[in-house]
This record gives C-alpha cells, sequence and structure tokens, in this order.
C-alpha cells in the first residue's frame, strides 16, 4: 500500500513534535552541564529535523501528483 501525502504530512507532524522534545532534553542538559548527553541529543535532534525536512518535501511531491 503505498503511503498518501496526507499520511505522509501527518507523520511529519508527529516527527516536529518528537524533534521539539528532543531539543528541550538537549537544552535542559546542556543547562545542566552534561555536555556528553547535550552533544549526543543534539546530533539526534539535527538528524530528525532532516528527516522530517526530507519526509515534507516527499508529502509535498505525493501531493502534486
Amino acid at each position: 500500500m503505498p503511503a498518501s501525502s496526507a499520511e505522509l504530512s501527518s507523520l511529519a507532524t508527529a516527527l516536529d513534535e518528537l524533534t521539539r522534545r528532543v531539543t528541550r532534553h538537549a537544552e535542559a542538559a546542556d543547562a545542566a552541564k552534561d555536555e556528553e548527553a547535550a552533544r549526543e541529543l543534539f546530533a539526534i535532534e539535527r538528524s530528525l529535523a532532516s528527516a522530517n525536512r526530507r519526509l515534507a518535501r516527499l508529502a509535498l511531491a505525493l501531493g502534486r501528483r
């Protein structure tokens, strides 16, 4: 079953929320001077943001079909 643009858009929204949650934890770790955790969480944040942009582009492309 191929993914619809609406479903992919919904997933992008959920991924955006997850990214915001990870960001909050990264910022808290940074404030607590937990450099290792902050570094890893910010790396995860970047990966999630990149995945979200790719997912949003795909949803847009499928919506144009």
